[in-house]
């Protein structure tokens, strides 16, 4: 007669382990394709939804609104969040791109399409986005954070050791 199976003491989650980033059985290499194919996913998926907003674009003049505007305009802070999210998701995804790509071959022509794609993106966005709704300013402070927050880490993992002997120091005397 068979035994029944052991008694596992693991969690509901022991399954997702094996699917996580292991430094001893994948190398840098499989990181960085899985890391460009996911990065890939998010730049297709964010274009596609900010040349073609959710709900579509309006069809007429009627009714006091403008044929080509997005229609969730019309919802002017979900529409403000849909756009500044988005667009974070864009440029993050397009950073990490760029930074994966960036010895490779032909790394100016990828530089010259991702560049072609965000003035695409940009100005279709500008284009379905009635004036009055957003501020474009913000959306345009949203695609450079993820550069922004990559250079600051730069400089304070550089100014690390300096920041620590300052912050002992202030800790001591007071």
């Amino acid at each position: 007669m068979a035994n029944p199976p052991e008694k596992t003491t693991t969690t509901n989650w022991g399954w997702f382990k094996s699917y996580q980033y292991n430094k001893q059985e994948d190398t840098p290499k499989d990181a960085r394709d899985v890391l460009l194919i996911v990065s890939a996913l998010i730049t297709a998926v964010t274009f596609q939804s900010g040349v073609n907003p959710p709900g579509g674009v309006w069809q007429d003049n009627e009714d006091g609104h403008t044929a080509g505007r997005a229609i969730y305009a019309t919802h002017p802070v979900a529409f403000y969040v849909f756009l500044i999210s988005n667009t974070l998701a864009l440029s993050s995804a397009v950073f990490v791109i760029i930074s994966l790509t960036y010895s490779f071959p032909f790394r100016c022509e990828i530089w010259i399409a991702t560049i072609s794609m965000l003035m695409t993106y940009g100005s279709a966005v500008f284009a379905v986005t009635p004036n009055e709704s957003v501020k474009f300013r913000y959306i345009l402070s949203a695609a450079a954070v993820p550069l922004v927050l990559r250079i600051l880490w730069k400089i304070f993992s550089r100014c690390k050791p300096i920041l620590s002997k300052y912050f002992r120091w202030v800790a001591t005397t007071s």
